[in-house]
């Protein structure tokens, strides 16, 4: 039965090609007879390993190679600074043996950054087969010092690196203070100082910081050789602080001119910080009727008292005009700020002032102009506060303070064009346990 239905569906194949010619109807068949070979080619087990095989090995003739190295050629090797490494313990880790070179490097004045080590840093040196100084490379402070060996002597130059920047990110939260969070997060300090900086019109960091509080940040950092050198600028934040939201974005509207903004162009500089110090706490502050630790009597304590170690830096709340620094009875050192017309800001006990700080100079917000002591009737190191409104004292802890411009309808666009990216970022991270994305 099935060798007739294959002669039907033969014949019906064939029957059609018959009309077009033998060739077709030859071709036709060697096509179908070429398919089948294919198809079912090598039956299972067939033997294939009948084959006799030999293996041939031929010796060929390569050209000569040599590895021709001048004279001057060297190896370079870099180690990273240690806390208790001096330039001689690190050279010899370098691989360096060369006594007229470390000879030369302790002699030559321009060759004094060599001496400025700082742990962590990376130290890169070149040095021939026998161990003789070729170069070597150091960048600290953003300074590439390089020594090179000339024909008859070193040569030590000095110039800026070519830094690569990258924009970093990271969040916290708040158990015990800032510090403790961005170390916790794997933030450098000075991020933690610009957050207090960027926030410190709105959040006063000796009192209003609470447990659960957190932060998202995006900052720059600057790298050379993918070496970490310094931290740049605080891009971006938000600052939860008592469930209220802050945020603040970088707005650059001249060459050397920017501030930070909230998303909605709102500038979030006070005419006045909350606080002159970055960090500390409040051991008296602004009441009627205080005893007076010296005097032994109740007076009023018209200011507010800080807590703080000798020589702790002292920032001007708000810009203005020095209108006394010097000595002033039991205020000791004393600096007198005016700021416009009728406000005054006043730092008593002070151990020293700034570089600069005379009657007559002008100084802008956050400016150091002081360091903290206890001179005059003070127990202790701290620094006493006052705010003064056309001579009248206020608690700087709670009086309203004027805001500076907003961000002017000509300025908005490119204001929002450049803010736009931040917000999305900070919302982004918002709700995250990140501690750090490079």
């Amino acid at each position: 039965m099935r060798e007739s239905t294959s002669a039907i569906l033969a014949q019906k194949l064939l029957t059609p090609l018959a009309r077009t010619g033998p060739r077709r109807v030859l071709a036709f068949l060697a096509l179908l007879f070429l398919g089948v070979v294919a198809a079912f080619g090598i039956a299972p087990d067939t033997a294939t390993d009948s084959i006799a095989r030999k293996e041939i090995v031929e010796q060929l003739a390569l050209p000569a190679t040599s590895l021709a190295l001048s004279p001057d050629a060297g190896f370079w090797r870099e180690e990273r600074v240690r806390r208790d490494d001096t330039l001689g313990t690190l050279l010899a880790r370098l691989g360096v043996d060369d006594p007229d070179a470390v000879k030369y490097l302790r002699a030559e004045r321009t060759a004094k950054a060599l001496y400025r080590l700082v742990p962590g840093r990376t130290m890169r040196a070149q040095t021939s087969a026998e161990g003789k100084l070729i170069a070597l490379r150091y960048v600290n402070g953003g300074i590439l010092t390089s020594v090179e060996r000339g024909r008859e002597a070193f040569v030590v130059t000095e110039r800026p690196v070519q830094l690569e920047r990258r924009v970093q990110m990271g969040s916290g939260h708040i158990r015990s203070s800032l510090f403790a969070a961005t170390d916790a997060a794997n933030l450098p300090d000075s991020v933690a100082i610009q957050l207090a900086e960027i926030f410190s019109t709105d959040i006063d960091f000796h009192r209003d910081l609470r447990r659960g509080d957190r932060f998202t940040v995006v900052y720059e950092s600057f790298y050379d050789q993918g070496e970490w050198l310094r931290t740049g600028r605080v891009l971006a934040a938000e600052f939860v602080n008592n469930y209220k939201v802050y945020q603040a974005v970088w707005y650059q509207y001249g060459e050397n001119e920017g501030g930070y903004y909230t998303l909605e162009g709102k500038n979030i500089r006070k005419a006045f910080l909350r606080s002159p110090l970055e960090f500390s706490r409040i051991t008296s502050g602004f009441t009627n009727a205080r005893f007076h630790p010296v005097l032994q009597e109740w007076r009023a304590h018209r200011g507010i008292d800080y807590a703080a170690p000798v020589g702790a830096r002292v920032k001007a709340t708000g810009d203005g005009i020095v209108e006394v620094a010097g000595r002033q009875g039991g205020y000791g050192n004393l600096i007198v700020l005016r700021h416009q017309t009728q406000y005054t800001t006043w730092y008593g006990h002070l151990s020293g002032l700034a570089k600069g700080i005379r009657k007559g100079a002008r100084v802008a917000q956050g400016e150091l102009i002081g360091y903290v002591g206890s001179t005059g009737l003070a127990t202790g190191p701290h620094l006493h506060y006052e705010f003064r409104i056309a001579n009248v004292h206020q608690n700087p802890l709670r009086v309203v303070m004027p805001s500076a411009p907003p961000i002017t309808d000509e300025q908005r666009p490119v204001f929002e064009a450049a803010a736009a990216p931040f917000g999305l970022q900070l919302k982004l991270l918002r709700g995250t346990n990140l501690a750090r994305l490079d």
